[in-house]
């Protein structure tokens, strides 16, 4: 039985209805109608199991896309895969960051994403093997790479809550949803949190990028389009930090600089990989 479950797209599926059906579960619980009047509560331990055993299923699904061959020797990505992955991770953060912070409203927007992006890898199987993918050194780069892409994914989403919340306020017409969410400010706190240690990883990254390229990629440095973009990426988010420490910048300010640093950073890799794979055909 576990075999044919683990056959494409048997658990692409069962992931995307695991994450879709944890979603509606919310919406109709947490989000609309009467309940809203209810006092807001984190997940409770059904829920918090729920999500686990999609973030299980769907790691695992992960697993055999990058190692389709089960011996590790090699690694097969692409823009499918790094969309997939990048949202199972921001899921799996944001699982374990809410046993400390209250962080709800992320449930509507990054639920149904990671549904749809479960679903990639399958519908949109265009990949390339990783040069140097056995190298131990490679492997911990490409991971600070993809944890500082996934909390950075999860500082836009909070981003995006924060710029809807301020939106509603300015308005006076603050529904209970947005009214059951934590103050501004407490917000505000969690995004620079994100921001802080995101921005650390993706100067790890881009250092371990320029000073040991030849172990890396086995190739020297060459600034294409992928390097220039994390390169303006890192000056936008290192802009904002600075900014944030030294004049004070918050609210619409510091969310348009969050999103501008994301959208310049998803042109880094995964934009690039999109036109390549998906535009123009070219698995490499």
């Amino acid at each position: 039985m576990l075999p044919i479950l683990l056959q494409p797209p048997v658990p692409h599926i069962l992931t995307a209805a695991l994450y879709s059906g944890l979603a509606m579960h919310f919406w109709r619980t947490r989000w609309r109608g009467a309940v809203l009047d209810q006092p807001v509560k984190g997940l409770v331990v059904w829920e918090r199991s729920w999500l686990a055993i999609a973030l299980a299923l769907h790691g695992i699904t992960l697993g055999m896309e990058i190692f389709p061959g089960g011996n590790g020797s090699g690694m097969h990505f692409g823009f499918a895969i790094a969309l997939s992955m990048i949202t199972w991770l921001a899921i799996a953060l944001y699982w374990i960051e809410s046993f400390y912070a209250r962080m709800e409203g992320l449930q509507m927007l990054g639920l149904p994403l990671a549904g749809v992006c479960a679903l990639l890898p399958w519908l949109l199987p265009g990949q390339h093997m990783l040069a140097n993918a056995g190298s131990i050194t490679f492997r911990l780069h490409f991971l600070v790479a993809m944890l500082a892409y996934s909390l950075f994914t999860l500082a836009a989403l909070h981003a995006i809550l924060m710029a809807v919340t301020e939106k509603h306020l300015h308005r006076g017409r603050l529904t209970p949803l947005f009214a059951g969410l934590p103050p501004l400010l407490t917000m505000e706190a969690l995004l620079f949190r994100l921001i802080h240690i995101a921005f650390t990883l993706l100067t790890v990254t881009l250092l371990s990028g320029v000073l040991f390229s030849e172990q890396l990629f086995g190739k020297a440095l060459t600034f294409n389009h992928k390097t220039i973009f994390a390169v303006v990426s890192w000056l936008i988010f290192a802009a904002l930090l600075v900014g944030r420490h030294r004049y004070g910048w918050r609210g619409r300010v510091a969310l348009r600089w969050t999103l501008a640093g994301f959208g310049v950073l998803l042109l880094a890799y995964v934009g690039s990989r999109f036109v390549l794979e998906i535009i123009l055909g070219r698995p490499a």
